[in-house]
């Protein structure tokens, strides 16, 4: 039976988060279903998830937790595919980067995760929806059908979209988010610093300023920016003045180009591209209007980008838009992941649901000794 661990921190106990190109056992999502958040009742929302689990599929089994009213039709949707389990789980909505653990691994091979407080990106400050107590279950959840015993951060609020890791000391982050007053407005940058180091066994953090998305993550650095492989780092990138995300991609590029991590390496960073034309929301009218939801608005800038994707064993799943430059960003992940298989799936209705593939996925690794 999977344990809650109080007293200690992973890094007290020789636990650390690997980081995502590491060999993993499975991933792990959520079903969207919540029409007021997703266009057309969810239904466009659920194809590009389906999608997007059966492109996983190919290279690890997938484990999709859907509410009990959505169990069969999430089934129907996916299609019966080998290497996918559907598991009944209520939740909140469909984010399972952001609410699920951070699994955690140690040199004998054993198997542990952070049960990080949720609270829908800033509770009743500026939070996008209310209640979140199924949300900030699901990591527990998990946990459970995991057989992973866990760390719970009551009273520190993080979701998993705010960091990346490269399993070797060191964690990405932005200011913007973990700063930000619907966080943790009690702890300092350093105590914050120090929570990040504990948790996911961490020497160095660094500290990008702003990220793309203000208005619903604050900003969550996995739009912007994540490690490749130890030393690698991948940038939003546009030289297109005119873009919305040209100022925030520009200055993030020019700062991870002169930051080392924890073992002194500089980065190498390599530039992803920004989709030749901004996305912005359409067919809002479809989207229902409830109390202690943020509304959606007809036009609203729509954060697609290319960086969200996620890395898997001997693959990339990659966000396409449908925008010309499409097919340039699979080239560059090509170049990026020369060892690695590009696999572009189209998610912008998951994009105009506030997210994408790094968003709605978590991976968990592989438990094996170094």
């Amino acid at each position: 039976m999977p344990r809650r661990i109080t007293g200690t921190t992973p890094r007290q106990d020789g636990y650390r988060m690997p980081g995502e190109f590491e060999e993993q056992e499975c991933i792990w999502m959520l079903w969207p279903c919540r029409c007021d958040n997703w266009r057309e009742g969810a239904g466009p929302a659920q194809k590009a998830y389906a999608e997007v689990a059966r492109a996983i599929a190919r290279f690890e089994p997938v484990y999709v937790c859907a509410p009990p009213e959505q169990y069969t039709h999430a089934l129907d949707m996916i299609g019966g595919t080998d290497n996918i389990r559907v598991i009944e789980m209520t939740s909140n909505d469909a984010w399972m980067r952001d609410c699920g653990p951070s699994f955690l691994v140690n040199d004998k091979g054993d198997l542990r995760a952070v049960d990080w407080e949720f609270n829908a990106w800033g509770g009743l400050v500026d939070g996008l929806y209310f209640p979140w107590d199924q949300d900030d279950l699901a990591a527990r959840k998990v946990c459970e059908l995991a057989g992973a015993d866990s760390y719970r951060t009551d009273g520190f609020v993080l979701e998993g979209g705010s960091f990346h890791v490269d399993g070797e000391g060191t964690v990405l982050t932005t200011e913007m988010c973990l700063l930000s007053a619907g966080r943790n407005p009690q702890m300092t940058r350093e105590q914050i610093e120090e929570k990040l180091k504990e948790y996911l066994d961490a020497e160095k953090v660094i500290w990008v300023k702003d990220g793309i998305d203000p208005a619903e993550t604050n900003g969550h650095i996995d739009d912007l920016a994540c490690f490749a492989a130890p030393g690698e780092v991948v940038c939003l990138y546009t030289e297109d003045k005119t873009h919305p995300f040209y100022e925030p991609s520009q200055a993030a590029y020019r700062f991870l180009c002169q930051q080392t991590d924890a073992r002194g390496r500089r980065l190498k960073v390599h530039k992803m591209c920004a989709t030749q034309k901004p996305c912005y929301l359409t067919g809002a009218e479809t989207i229902k209007t409830m109390e202690g939801t943020a509304p959606r608005k007809e036009g609203e800038l729509v954060i697609a980008s290319y960086v969200n994707f996620l890395i898997v064993n001997g693959g990339v799943i990659l966000p396409q838009y449908g925008d010309e430059n499409d097919a340039l960003a699979i080239r560059q992940a090509r170049e990026i992941f020369p060892d690695r298989e590009i696999v572009g799936v189209p998610t912008l209705e998951i994009a105009y649901g506030g997210g994408n593939i790094h968003c709605i996925t978590q991976q968990q690794p592989k438990k094996k000794t170094r």
